[in-house]
């Protein structure tokens, strides 16, 4: 494919849009194949979409977080692992624009759009498995890092580490996915999600060298410092609602051409029995509710997003409640529509071979990762106290 040159927001979707509907003649065989989706990456790539979220000033697209989200989600109706990885790439790419110094934010974003570079990472800042030693101005990591999202195929990986196991002092570094002594497995084996490449990567005596290390001096105390936790739950809820809809379209069309009536009834076709319409209208209102609730969690985004350093803990706290809310109800929409899919195409439609159940699969799987029930505990408190979630790397 072309590198193609979009001038407007629609142009861009429509390319999001081409490539799903390429991505999409093979996804059912791919997902039972995993691996790396080294072709559909490299599509990617050659899109144009990989510099949308960089600010014009530094070779970038200069588009709003709303539609980087709107093409993950355009994406993940026919490949949530695509989906995923897309999203994690422009969330990946800004850490050093929330995080780091107004030089490094100008260094990665000029270098990454420049580069054409494709992010993933390797972090786990629950547990202290990487750790790194000073040596001068530099860190030398040992250890390992689980859930590396991406990181197969990747130009640069985010990375994070401690340095030591009691992780006294938390450490962000931007290194390339090359760089000696790192390896990234291939042991990610989950039941969805396949082709995200999370397993693990290994560092042995990986030098981090001083200006790949994230510096906090200029972000420390700003709420617009832990707005990755935003990013990432905004990002996923996309996936899983681009997931929802991608399952309820292909359904209507396995319902449409195959899908028999229920001998018990006096119906020619299935898509006449009342039972089987209304459910579809259940369906569709629940997905419906559901984007209009993801698509609002994006425009605070946006809003958030434009303050930068300027973002105060009010704007960050409602921003995270409007987040939290659209991943809450993306998964819970999600993991009914995907599932409940076979109920209106009936039992020709659960085989290995339709792989249909690769939509929840997909969903349930990285659901896991940050458990909805904390969401709805720390929306239902600010109800009650008036009370802002927590800023976590989880809220």
């Amino acid at each position: 494919m072309e590198t193609i040159i979009a001038n407007d927001a629609t142009q861009y979707v429509k390319i999001a849009a081409t490539l799903a509907q390429e991505f999409s003649k093979d996804a059912a065989e791919r997902d039972k194949a995993g691996g790396t989706a080294k072709v559909q990456r490299d599509a990617l790539r050659e899109s144009g979409l990989l510099n949308l979220i960089i600010p014009k000033e530094y070779g970038g697209e200069g588009q709003p977080w709303s539609l980087v989200l709107k093409i993950a989600r355009e994406l993940a109706k026919t490949d949530a692992a695509l989906g995923h990885l897309y999203g994690y790439h422009a969330f990946q790419t800004v850490l050093p624009h929330t995080a780091g110094t107004a030089k490094q934010k100008e260094y990665f974003y000029t270098q990454s759009a420049k580069n054409n570079w494709f992010w993933g990472n390797s972090s786990n800042p629950i547990e202290p498995s990487l750790i790194g030693r000073r040596q001068g101005d530099s860190f030398t990591l040992n250890g390992h890092n689980t859930f590396s999202t991406g990181a197969k195929d990747s130009d640069r990986l985010a990375i994070t580490w401690y340095d030591n196991a009691e992780k006294t002092t938390f450490y962000l570094g931007i290194i390339p996915s090359s760089r000696q002594g790192v390896t990234i497995n291939t042991d990610w084996d989950g039941m969805g999600q396949r082709q995200t490449d999370s397993g693990s990567v290994t560092f042995e005596n990986v030098v981090v060298e001083a200006d790949e290390v994230i510096d906090f001096t200029e972000s420390k105390g700003t709420p617009f410092a832990t707005f990755d936790a935003i990013l990432s739950q905004i990002v996923l809820a996309n996936v899983f609602v681009g997931s929802a809809e991608g399952a309820l379209e292909e359904a209507k069309k396995y319902t449409i051409e195959k899908s028999r009536p229920w001998h018990l009834t006096n119906y020619e076709e299935a898509i006449d029995d009342p039972f089987i319409q209304r459910s579809y209208g259940d369906l569709w209102i629940d997905v419906q509710a559901a984007v209009q609730l993801v698509e609002k969690a994006g425009e605070k985004v946006d809003e958030a997003w434009a303050k930068e350093r300027s973002l105060t803990e009010e704007e960050r706290g409602e921003t995270a409640l409007f987040t939290g809310a659209a991943n809450a109800f993306g998964t819970k929409v999600a993991l009914h529509v995907t599932s409940e899919i076979f109920q209106v195409m009936g039992a020709r439609s659960a085989t290995r071979k339709n792989n249909f159940d690769r939509f929840w699969r997909n969903v349930r799987t990285h659901s896991l990762h940050n458990p909805i029930e904390y969401k709805r505990k720390n929306i239902g408190r600010w109800m009650l106290t008036g009370e802002y979630p927590t800023p976590t790397v989880y809220s």
